[in-house]
């Protein structure tokens, strides 16, 4: 008979429990247990969630306290050496995530095409892995003690190794595999011995272009993993197989998951090649959006599968995990009916999964209900008058000159001559410190318990402080701090049409770090300046250089959940005309440098290179879309962080920003080679001090990137600054580090 599944549920609670957990862990108001007994909570909870709606086939081990991938790590033994004098595995594992004084975090980055990051794995020539923890099993046994049989979810080894980076030249991770095979082996036999009858595989780089080595490496690694120990599910998500599909239908596996969300086109050759014993699981309910289902139409594509390969050899599923959309849709009682009635959080997408399979088992008039609401919600929002603006496409769709006037050269002499800026000029990335005092001062706004007046005079009275702080301290090119802003998307979607917001649509990010994504529901535009109030009230409290501070295009788009209706780059042209009227009401304003941060460009590069180009053009072109209505002598930044850039430096040169920051502290500036590498001609502020970890680098710490940096870098290119905003720090650290950041610019200088 078709069965239900589920491929992962988010972590963190409906409340964001988990986060308040870890970060009273990390602070040591709590203890280990305490932290513990939350985890352990949640599972519990969302196990018992799964199961009430319907859900026959429930992960486990999907669960992590920072990362799926540092579990991995964990589970391997794969610890780098600087933190081996760690004993506690709590400690350990936060030490590899966060740092600690005597050791710099792991490097981080993100997981394909999302806004999740993982701790990338370090990995040297021989290394040995052994069974470190035995985290699978024991949520195994947890789940089965409270009467409900999982399927333990792990990270497939080539997939881990894949995205493991070398510490030594001309290793190729995935030719470790031999050695860590045995330990995926040794899991599995446990696993089995303790009763589980299937284990989820999750091997996604499936969808990518693959190498030999790597094909190799996946018919060598189940093959000898088909025999020790449950079942296998081989899970791929975010693409299609492609050119894969021939290897991935054929591995020694007892079933299959596909994503037919992001790319349904490639069911039938699915269906062509698969073997006749083995069990298909259809990914037909978005895991990556919050858009309701049409029912209909998925019903049609699973009617595919089973008249093709009959009932019982099908599963049907979300396109991938759920940890990338938020718990629950109850609660947001806020949102109004009409655009409440068009979305899906995870506990309704499971319904959607149950209702499908109903339909599938008895018939779709067993799930009548289900199908009814699917299909009003999806006749509504095409027939709503909020979703298109006339004046908003007609704008989006005339052309505009993309370009500034003169080349970087000449405008690069016009804002010397402005600013009369030192060599290796010093700033940040644009937030400060977000502490308990302005959080509590934002929510007693929000609630009406204080006035607009007493709010602006409170946040008048933190920059002021900010300015004060930056100026004491001797930075060379100063912010606002941003204290008037929750987040650095959901602050513009506020303020712009075709936006809405949840109460508690939070995502986790990393760790402990969640964000809540705006809903863009339709046609975007500007009705009124958005920081053009905080940014010149900053600027009249100095005679230093103020940065104006925009989030850029792409960013908006991509850490949104964004509209299904038409193409994304639609919407992220709409959303850089709306950036490109700020970026020339803050010019007027006097303000001369505005940065316009793009740290997803990277992120929503398609997975496969026959996609880029088309995906790049349209993304640069956003970008300088919304940088081109200033003068020359204006000075634009942009932002990156945690990701590659190697292989897209030819669009970042495009997109011809004057300054841009990247994050290169985790990876002692290896990042830093692809812009060495490929010449980048304007000028770069790589990062030199990791804002993540709670450690403070030393002068000394940060005097030797940027030593290294200048190896392949001319000087009079280089800036001096953090990874990325100070937000999430507190202010003692702030201070002082900022402090060793302005005397290695003057010790660089001399």
């Amino acid at each position: 008979m078709t069965k239900s599944a589920n491929l992962g549920f988010p972590r963190i609670g409906l409340h964001r429990e988990l986060k308040k957990s870890l970060e009273s862990y990390w602070k040591g108001e709590t203890d280990a247990a305490a932290l513990h007994a939350t985890g352990q909570a949640l599972r519990a909870r969302h196990w018992q969630l799964q199961r009430d709606a319907g859900i026959d086939i429930i992960p486990s081990n999907d669960f992590a306290y920072y990362d799926h991938m540092l579990d991995t790590t964990a589970m391997l033994g794969a610890i780098p050496p600087r933190f081996a004098g760690i004993a506690d595995p709590d400690q350990l594992y936060f030490a590899m995530a966060r740092g600690t004084a005597a050791a710099p975090a792991m490097e981080m980055t993100k997981w394909f095409d999302t806004n999740y990051h993982y701790i990338v794995p370090e990995l040297h020539a021989g290394q040995r892995f052994h069974l470190a923890t035995t985290k699978a099993l024991d949520h195994y046994r947890e789940a089965k003690a409270l009467g409900i049989d999982t399927r333990p979810v792990l990270v497939g080894p080539v997939t881990w190794l894949s995205l493991a980076k070398s510490k030594d030249d001309g290793l190729d991770p995935v030719s470790l595999l031999d050695n860590v095979l045995p330990v995926y082996a040794e899991l599995l036999a446990a696993l089995k011995a303790e009763g589980a009858t299937w284990v989820q595989i999750d091997e996604p780089i499936l969808v990518l272009d693959l190498s030999d080595s790597q094909k190799n490496a996946l018919c060598q690694a189940y093959a000898a993993l088909s025999t020790p120990g449950p079942r296998i599910m081989l899970a791929t998500y975010f693409d299609a197989l492609g050119d894969n599909t021939d290897l991935a239908t054929q591995l020694p596996v007892d079933g299959l998951h596909i994503d037919l969300v992001r790319a349904p086109e490639q069911l039938p050759r699915v269906l062509k090649l698969l073997d006749t014993d083995k069990t298909l699981s259809v990914g037909v309910i978005d895991g990556r959006n919050i858009w309701r289902a049409d029912l209909d139409k998925q019903l049609a594509l699973i009617t595919t599968a089973w008249d093709a390969i009959g009932p019982d050899r099908l599963e049907i599923a979300p396109s991938c995990s759920l940890l990338h959309i938020p718990v629950d849709l109850d609660g947001e009682t806020a949102l109004d009916d009409e655009l409440r009635s068009w979305l899906a959080f995870a506990k309704q997408k499971l319904a959607e999964v149950s209702a499908l399979t109903l339909a599938m088992q008895k018939g779709r008039s067993a799930a009548k209900p289900a199908f009814h609401a699917s299909a009003t919600a999806v006749a509504a929002h095409k027939a709503s008058t909020r979703i298109h603006k006339p004046a908003v496409k007609a704008r989006a769709a005339a052309k505009i000159a993309l370009g500034r006037g003169g080349v970087f050269s000449t405008r690069r002499a016009l804002q010397r001559q402005r600013y009369n800026l030192p060599a290796f000029p010093t700033t940040t990335i644009g937030s400060f410190p977000q502490t308990a005092e302005v959080r509590e001062q934002r929510a007693a706004f929000k609630k009406g318990q204080i006035d607009q007046r007493t709010y602006d005079a409170f946040l008048e009275a933190e920059t002021k402080r900010a300015v004060r702080i930056q100026e004491r301290i001797g930075l060379d090119v100063l912010v606002h701090g941003e204290f008037e802003r929750n987040d650095m998307v959901e602050y513009f979607g506020e303020q712009l049409d075709g936006f809405a917001f949840t109460r508690n649509g939070w995502v986790q990010s990393y760790g402990s770090r969640c964000v809540k994504p705006p809903v863009i529901y339709g046609d975007v535009s500007r009705p009124a300046p958005m920081t053009v109030r905080w940014s010149a009230y900053a600027a009249s409290l100095t005679d230093r250089p103020m940065k104006g501070m925009l989030t850029g295009p792409v960013t908006i788009l991509q850490w949104s959940f964004v509209r299904v209706d038409q193409p994304r780059s639609e919407t992220c042209r709409q959303i850089a005309l709306a950036i490109r009227d700020e970026v020339i009401d803050l010019e007027t304003a006097r303000i001369g440098i505005i940065q316009i941060d793009e740290p997803a460009l990277r992120e929503g590069l398609p997975l496969r290179h026959s996609d880029w180009d088309t995906y790049l053009r349209w993304a640069v072109d956003c970008f300088r879309a919304s940088a081109s209505g200033v003068s020359d002598a204006t000075q634009i930044h942009t932002h990156m962080c945690y990701a590659e850039f190697n292989d897209i430096m030819p669009a970042i040169a495009e997109m011809d920003a004057d300054v841009i920051s990247i994050e290169t502290s985790r990876s002692d500036m290896e990042l830093l080679e692809a812009f060495r590498d490929f010449k980048y001609p304007n000028e770069i502020g790589p990062g030199v001090w990791d804002i993540h970890s709670p450690r403070v680098p030393s002068q000394a710490d940060m005097e030797a990137l940027m030593r290294k940096a200048a190896e392949g870098i001319p000087a009079d290119q280089l800036w001096v600054n953090p990874d990325c905003g100070l937000k999430t720090r507190g202010w003692p650290e702030v201070e002082a580090a900022l402090e060793n950041l302005v005397v290695t610019a003057k010790a660089l200088r001399r």
